[in-house]
C-alpha cells in the first residue's frame, strides 16, 4: 500500500496559538537545547492537530566533518524501537497470527525462565509490560556494548540463567531481553525473520522508507548520523559504524533506525484514528496503549506534571500531565537519544532526535514542549527553567564535608594476583579471562570484546579500567575462595549510579581454568 499521509482535523485544538507565535516559541526552545548542551546534532519535529506544523535540525552527522543533518538523517531511535514491535505484534494479532494471552513457549518450545513455573505460565503480553521478576536491566550485557558476538539464540538460553529479583507479575522493572524474545515470537507467528517482518508490516504499509532494521549497508543507505560523547569539551564520535550494520541481537528491543521524517509518519498514524483502522484495529490501538504494569511516580513528575497515574502498556508508557493524558517512550544508547510524546486528545505530538550526550537535553527540551500543549501560556517553563530545575535537583542539600583523598589507582601485578589470574565462566555471559598482560593483568570478555582494560589496584580493591572510553562503567572485582578450593568471581559497580544495563550484579563467575601460557 502507499505511504499513508497525515490527515488534517477540521476542528483546531482549543488555545492553538498563532502558526508565526508556535514558529518562534520551537525555535528559541531548540536554540536553547542546541546551545546549552552543546549538542553536536538535533532534529525536531512537531505533530498538531494531526499535521505536521514543524520541523527543524542542526548539526552535524559527524562533528567537524560538514555533512548537515537533515530530515532524512537516520538516528538510533533505541529503545522508541519497542513500540514498533509491538505495532507489530498487534497487526499479527488483527490477523488471527497470536494471540496476547497466548504461552510464550507455543511459539518457542525450547524457551525457559529461571522458575520453571514462570516458563509455562509467561504470555507475549508479558513480555513487553515489564512485569517478569528480573530485575532492572537483567542480562542487558549480552546487548550491550555493542557490537559484540552474541546471538538471539544466546539470550534466549541465557535467559534461563538469570534468577528473578522479585515475584512473577509483582511489579515493574524494566528489561530489554524479552522484547528480543517477543521479535522471535513474531517471527515464528509471522513465518518471517523479524527484521523482514517489519519491513512488510510496518515500514512499508506506513511510507516510512528510511527505516532501517536488520543488516544493511551504511554507504548505501547513506546520512547516517554517528554517536558522539565529549571528551575534553568537544564532541567525539564512538562506536563509529562500519560499512556493513549488523543485523544486531538488540534490534526488537532498541536497534531500529529511522529518520526525523520517517518518526512523523509514525506519530501521525498513532494519532490519526482513521488512518490507524486501515494499518491496526481500534482495538488493538486501545490494547497497545492500555496501562498493564503500574509504575511509579517520581517527586519530580508530581511537581512538574501533577502526575496521578503512571504505568506501562504495550511498548509505550502511560501518564496524565496536567490533566490530559499523554503516551510516550524515549530511546538511549551510547551517543544516541530520542524522545517521542504524544498528546491523543489534542491529536498532537512531537519527536526529538540526539547524536550525542543528550539526557538532560532530551529531558529538559521535552518537557518544555510539552508545556506547549499542556500548560499554554506558561512562557516561563522553558529547557532554561527545567535545566535550572534539575541542577538544583542535583546539588547536594548540604556542603560536602572534608574526606581523605581516594586511593590512587595503580596497575594490578600478576605476582600480586597470582591466587586469581585464570579463565571464568559464567553461565550467561560466557567466557572472561584474567591473565597477565605486559606487566600487567587484563581482563577480557570473549563475546564482548569492548569490555576489555587492564585491572587497577585500588587501596585493597582492584577493578577495571576500560580501554574504550565508551564504556563508561567500571566494576569493582570480588574473588572468592582460593587455596585449594573453587574460586569464584563477582563484579559490582564502581559508580553506584552507573547505567542498570551494566548488570554486573547478575554474573556470577567460577574459575574453569589456568592463564594460557605466554
Amino acid at each position: 500500500m502507499a505511504g499513508l499521509a497525515l490527515l488534517a482535523c477540521a476542528g483546531a485544538a482549543a488555545q492553538t496559538p498563532a502558526p508565526n507565535a508556535r514558529q518562534g516559541r520551537f525555535d528559541a526552545l531548540f536554540d536553547q537545547a542546541m546551545q546549552r548542551y552543546q549538542l553536536p546534532g538535533l532534529a525536531v519535529g512537531v505533530v498538531q492537530d494531526g499535521q505536521v506544523v514543524y520541523t527543524r535540525t542542526a548539526g552535524e552527522l559527524e562533528a567537524g566533518k560538514g555533512r548537515a543533518i537533515d530530515a532524512d538523517t537516520l538516528f538510533k531511535i533505541a529503545s522508541n524501537s519497542k513500540a514498533m514491535t509491538t505495532g507489530l505484534l498487534a497487526r499479527l494479532v488483527d490477523q488471527g497470527k497470536l494471540s496476547w494471552d497466548d504461552p510464550v513457549r507455543k511459539y518457542l518450545p525450547d524457551f525457559r525462565m529461571h522458575d520453571p513455573w514462570v516458563t509455562e505460565q509467561i504470555q507475549v503480553r508479558d513480555l513487553l509490560i515489564h512485569n517478569s521478576g528480573l530485575g532492572l536491566g537483567a542480562g542487558d550485557l549480552m546487548l550491550w556494548p555493542e557490537p559484540n558476538h552474541f546471538t538471539r539464540a544466546d539470550i534466549i538460553a541465557g535467559l534461563a540463567h538469570l534468577k528473578p529479583t522479585h515475584s512473577f507479575r509483582a511489579h515493574y522493572a524494566y528489561d530489554n531481553l524479552l522484547y528480543v524474545v517477543a521479535g522471535e515470537v513474531a517471527a515464528k507467528a509471522g513465518g518471517k525473520p523479524y527484521e523482514q517482518l517489519i519491513r512488510e508490516e510496518v515500514f512499508g504499509p506506513l511510507g516510512m522508507h528510511r527505516c532501517q532494521v536488520g543488516a544493511w549497508s551504511r554507504d548505501g543507505v547513506g546520512n547516517v548520523a554517528q554517536p558522539h560523547m565529549q571528551q575534553a569539551g568537544r564532541n567525539v564520535v564512538v562506536r563509529e559504524d562500519g560499512a556493513q550494520i549488523p543485523d544486531s541481537p538488540s534490534m526488537a528491543a532498541g536497534g531500529i533506525r529511522c529518520s526525523l521524517r520517517d518518526m512523523l509518519t509514525w506519530i501521525g498514524i498513532w494519532l490519526d484514528t482513521d488512518t490507524a483502522r486501515i494499518w491496526i484495529s481500534p482495538a488493538q490501538r486501545n490494547a497497545v496503549w492500555a496501562l498493564q504494569t503500574p509504575m511509579p511516580i517520581s517527586q519530580r513528575m508530581r511537581d512538574w506534571d501533577g502526575t496521578h497515574l503512571y504505568g506501562y502498556g504495550y511498548g509505550w508508557r502511560i501518564s496524565d500531565v496536567d490533566g490530559q493524558w499523554k503516551v510516550a517512550h524515549t530511546g538511549t544508547l551510547m551517543g544516541m537519544y530520542s524522545s517521542l510524546v504524544l498528546l491523543p486528545d489534542q491529536r498532537t505530538g512531537f519527536i526529538i532526535l540526539i547524536n550525542g550526550e543528550g539526557e538532560g537535553a532530551r529531558t529538559t527540551l521535552g518537557q518544555a514542549l510539552t508545556k506547549f500543549y499542556t500548560a499554554p501560556g506558561r512562557a516561563e517553563l522553558d529547557v532554561d527553567h527545567y535545566a535550572a530545575l534539575l541542577a538544583a535537583a542535583a546539588a547536594p542539600a548540604t556542603p560536602r564535608k572534608q574526606t581523605a583523598p581516594a586511593p590512587r589507582r595503580i596497575a594490578a601485578t600478576p605476582k600480586a594476583m597470582a591466587p586469581w589470574l585464570g579463565v571464568y565462566r559464567d553461565a550467561w555471559f560466557g567466557e572472561v579471562r584474567i591473565c597477565p598482560k605486559g606487566k600487567g593483568v587484563h581482563f577480557r570478555a570473549s563475546k564482548s570484546p569492548r569490555l576489555q582494560g587492564p585491572v587497577m589496584q585500588v587501596g585493597e580493591r582492584l577493578l577495571v579500567d576500560w580501554t574504550d572510553p565508551s564504556v563508561d562503567a567500571e566494576p569493582w572485582l570480588s574473588f572468592s575462595g582460593g587455596a585449594q578450593g573453587q574460586v569464584g568471581l563477582k563484579l559490582a559497580h564502581v559508580d553506584p549510579g552507573a547505567d542498570f544495563s551494566y548488570d554486573y550484579a547478575d554474573l556470577d563467575f567460577v574459575r574453569t581454568g589456568h592463564c594460557p601460557a605466554r
